[in-house]
């Protein structure tokens, strides 16, 4: 009979010391995924996965070392702790590695009341087919999609459990629901995809399969036609689905690790201007049913909301106790990790200051220029934040959308993107990336 994770994790512990370990954590995972997509009113493919991942952290002095496992038998666990152990001896010292002090830790650990984990039976491998074929079903009564690529319906819970040889032990559970449908329009070359989908925590919350299968076709068949833009420097709206990538440069650049490294283009920025006045960037993780809450990090210090852009100002650098350790600074409890890597900074649940205006005004106000509604392929300079991307979306002329866009490049530089942006008011709040569609003035656009 397997162990608990709880036990599994002392258990791996208890296994590390025996092998001369000086300290060590260990993160037990135990997930299943189930996952069916249906093409042409029929099965295509139903995938189930289940199964225990391991990992464990030793440290031996300032010489650290990783294995996993995916065997919980006592004497896997026993190998993996000597073969961590002998492993650590031959690796360079890292003055900066090591577990968190006892006073750090957090002392609130139920993580219940996040509601991240649906009590709910998992879902029948037909009801999931079922959801399939409605969206399917609705996409194909769109008389101009010509077929559907697929539709597909999938449920994942995992349990993850840490310990640490400092005192920490704390788990959780999650669960996640999704749908997706991506249809097509047109045929042969004239051909035009896109797609809609829905992920919720809890399948009460999950939007209704004809409503993705519908939005999905409609999306697919108002890209027909599509050609390239004008050449030129535009106004730029990136659509609600694509905006959080932007934002997302943003925080990659704000990561503790790019910075010690000195490989960000926001290096030189804490203190300074990088979005407009009035915006601010606000990391909670601490949102009940969003999948990227969580009372703890991955070293066990407590989380807490914070603001890495206010008013616009860069206020700090995501971390965690090895980045922080290495600029001098403390953790901002950002840990993340998987079982066969150390931790890493990695962010949770993040919100931009929504706009009062729809994306509709945006587009109103901006004349001429290009709507993105996707986005293909990125090259962003991570010391300069040049920035160059494929596109797709919608042209805009006189405030109106005039005709569908394919094949273009769209370029810039991130610092001077972030500074002149303007946020709608429809972003989804239910996400972990709450960011709403957002015009950017100035940048320069390679069509025809």
């Amino acid at each position: 009979m397997t162990p608990s994770l709880s036990d599994l994790s002392a258990q791996i512990l208890a296994a590390a010391r025996k092998a001369g370990a000086d300290a060590a954590d260990a993160i037990a995972v135990d997930g299943t995924s189930v996952s069916i997509t249906v093409r042409e009113g029929a099965l295509e493919q139903a995938e189930r996965s289940e199964g225990i991942d391991i990992g464990l952290r030793v440290f031996v002095g300032q010489r650290q070392a990783c294995v996993s496992s995916s065997d919980a038998k006592p004497d896997t666990l026993r190998q993996m702790a000597e073969r961590a152990v002998a492993m650590a001896r031959e690796a360079p010292e890292d003055p900066y590695a090591g577990l968190a002090e006892p006073s750090q830790l957090a002392r609130d650990t139920d993580t219940g009341r996040l509601s991240l984990y649906d009590p709910r039976e998992e879902p029948d491998p037909a009801a999931l087919q079922e959801d399939a074929l409605r969206a399917e079903a609705a996409a194909l009564r769109n008389k101009n999609v010509s077929q559907v690529q697929s539709a597909s319906a999938g449920y994942a819970r995992r349990s993850v459990h840490l310990a640490a040889t400092n005192g920490f032990s704390a788990g959780y559970a999650k669960t996640d629901r999704g749908l997706s449908c991506v249809a097509i329009s047109g045929t042969g070359t004239g051909m035009e995809r896109d797609y809609d989908y829905d992920s919720r925590v809890f399948q009460a919350d999950l939007r209704d399969a004809d409503a993705i299968g519908t939005r999905a076709a409609a999306r697919a068949v108002e890209r027909i036609g599509g050609r390239k833009p004008k050449t030129g420097a535009y106004p730029v709206i990136f659509d609600e689905r694509v905006a959080s990538t932007l934002i997302g440069s943003l925080l990659q650049a704000t990561n503790g690790a790019a910075i010690a490294r000195g490989s960000s283009w926001l290096r030189d920025a804490l203190g300074k201007q990088v979005l407009p006045s009035g915006l601010s960037v606000i990391e909670d993780p601490h949102r009940p049913r969003v999948t990227g809450s969580r009372l703890f990090d991955a070293e066990g210090l407590p989380t807490a909301s914070r603001a890495i852009v206010e008013d616009g100002v860069l206020t700090g650098w995501t971390l965690d106790l090895a980045t922080g350790r290495k600029l001098g600074l403390a953790s901002t409890a950002n840990a993340a990790r998987g079982t066969g890597a150390p931790p890493s900074p990695g962010l949770t649940n993040v919100a931009l200051t929504q706009g009062d205006q729809s994306r509709d005004d945006l587009i109103r106000d901006m004349g001429t220029g290009l709507l993105i509604t996707s986005m293909i392929g990125a090259t962003i300079n991570p010391n300069t934040g040049d920035y160059s991307r494929g596109a797709a979306g919608f042209w805009v002329e006189n405030g109106q959308v005039t005709y569908p866009v394919n094949e273009c490049t769209v370029a810039g530089n991130l610092r001077d993107m972030l500074m002149t942006i303007v946020p709608a008011n429809d972003a989804q709040t239910h996400l972990s990336r709450v960011v709403p569609s957002l015009l950017v003035e100035g940048l320069t656009l390679a069509g025809e």
